[in-house]
């Protein structure tokens, strides 16, 4: 191990030679995550109209990815930091683009939902892995902060890029294809990672406890189950056993963690007020944002009749914006403060929200896109400045761990929020007046109304679309109303959580002081 106490050290760790060519390779695996969350969004009228899947079976299809990277993120953080995150990187890319073989030729819900849950168990694996090593090769805060930065901007690249590919792809081939686009970037990230990403490990790990992995699984499937559960259904025995389920095994997790020499994750850190802040916000955030952006590409589609292709250029604003923010958060959040940029941007998003409260099924495409640009301008400095700070206050050994907590805030979030704000959409829906004659499953989902109107005469036709048309953009509506109220919230909590709170040298030398190999 090499101390970096000394000042000789500290300059050389601060210059790793390579570091910006690895990032590079790290920013890859970010793509391929964040590209295959956006075309679901496309895909899911064409997945509606060829699997037939109930409007349960739908949210499943939507959300189960984040319900078990939800429940994993924090085990294989931790099983990284000891077996090596460069290892377990390039282990879960090539799971990720095998599985996702498996979801372009799913032919049943079941199955897809099958293949989705296995895509979470890959995903797992990268997010952590993609941070941890960012904290151990960029020993400089301002590095540091511009690399999280360019990680951030490209996670927001792919969210342009995803519903663009994605919409090209399904204009001239079937919807499987939008999930065969991951391959070729996998392949890049396993031949390029294996050259140039250094292997980095916590030097004294200890060992990695299965029963403590059991108890995150089980107690994060099982809360955010019931959250799905209760929304859609209410408080029945299903999601109230789950929950008790959930909140117990999540005890146990704590209690083990606190007793246990070498945990997985080290509770203490949420003692630090704006770790904690930070991870919140990222919560809420998240929380506020999914559950609306989930409908919107099913908006533009199947309210507004745009093509895919076309509706995947109509939410670029929101990706340009989170990466210009991305990019410059780490500057903006030294000038002024990070509670000043992190509740300022959850702000932003919070008012961009309450601007969609007001759109209707002909709503113009300038205030749509205002909307989204907001939206992402304030995503992009939140997200990057909190993720330096989980980062920053933590020594570099527990990179794994920690990220895997910021990881988890957002997988959690999204869940949560497709979930709670999904079944708000799908609960407003499904009470739409149709006429005489319209088949079952057109209360279903949007795209089950559609797909029911092309059999049905013209004139009950077009009663039938627009009465779900509308009945969809009034759920969507009141969603984007509760998301909005969430956002600010946020904003408020992390104006007082973050108080205090620099990313300059001096505030991050509790971790810069710990040994690295």
């Amino acid at each position: 191990m090499t101390s970096t106490l000394q000042p000789a050290t500290a300059t050389e760790a601060v210059k790793r030679p390579g570091r910006w060519l690895a990032l590079s390779v790290l920013v890859l695996a970010v793509l391929l995550v964040a590209v295959d969350a956006t075309v679901l969004g496309l895909a899911t009228p064409y997945i509606s109209e060829d699997l037939r899947p109930s409007g349960t079976q739908l949210l499943w299809i939507g959300d189960v990815y984040s319900f078990v990277i939800a429940g994993l993120l924090v085990s294989m953080g931790s099983l990284g930091d000891r077996i090596g995150r460069k290892r377990i990187l390039l282990v879960g890319a090539t799971a990720f683009g095998a599985v996702s073989v498996l979801n372009a030729y799913a032919t049943t819900p079941e199955m897809m939902i099958l293949a989705r849950a296995l895509l979470g168990v890959a995903g797992a694996t990268l997010m952590p892995s993609t941070l941890a090593l960012i904290r151990n090769l960029f020993h400089d805060p301002r590095e540091r902060s511009l690399a999280i930065g360019i990680w951030g901007a490209t996670a927001s690249a792919g969210t342009a890029v995803g519903p663009v590919a994605g919409g090209f792809l399904l204009e001239h081939f079937w919807w499987g294809s939008v999930f065969l686009i991951n391959l070729p970037v996998m392949a890049v990230l396993v031949v390029v990672g294996v050259k140039l990403l250094p292997e980095s490990r916590n030097p004294d790990p200890g060992p990695w406890d299965l029963y403590s992995v059991v108890l995150s699984l089980l107690g994060m499937v099982g809360i955010v189950y019931a959250v799905k559960e209760a929304a859609a259904h209410g408080f029945g025995w299903a999601a109230l056993a789950a929950g008790l389920v959930g909140a117990a095994a999540l005890y146990g997790f704590v209690r083990r963690q606190l007793t246990l020499p070498t945990p997985l994750l080290d509770m203490r850190l949420f003692g630090n007020r704006g770790f904690s802040g930070a991870v919140l916000a990222d919560l809420l955030t998240v929380l506020g944002m999914s559950g609306l952006v989930f409908f919107l590409s099913q908006y533009l589609q199947l309210v507004q009749g745009r093509r895919p292709f076309e509706a995947g250029l109509a939410e670029l604003p929101a990706a340009i914006g989170a990466v210009a923010a991305g990019l410059v958060a780490g500057r903006a959040a030294r000038r002024f403060s990070v509670r000043a940029v992190v509740s300022g941007g959850l702000a932003a998003v919070g008012l961009a929200l309450a601007a969609l409260t007001v759109i209707d099924r002909s709503t113009g495409y300038p205030l749509l896109g205002a909307a989204l640009l907001v939206v992402g301008i304030g995503a992009g400095f939140s997200f990057t400045v909190t993720a330096d700070v989980i980062l920053s206050g933590v020594p570099k050994e527990q990179a794994g761990a920690a990220s895997a907590v910021s990881e988890t805030a957002y997988e959690l979030g999204a869940a949560l929020g497709i979930a709670v704000l999904g079944s708000i959409v799908t609960g407003v829906y499904r009470g739409f007046t149709a006429p005489a004659g319209t088949p079952d499953g057109a209360h279903e989902s949007l795209g089950g109304a559609v797909e029911a109107a092309a059999g049905l005469p013209a004139h009950t036709s077009e009663a039938l679309l627009d009465a779900a048309r509308q009945s969809f953009v009034d759920g969507l509506t009141l969603a984007a109303g509760v998301g909005a109220a969430v956002l600010l919230v946020a904003a408020v909590a992390a104006w007082f959580l973050l108080r205090g709170q620099r990313l300059d040298s001096a505030r991050q030398g509790r971790g810069e002081l710990r040994d690295q190999p």
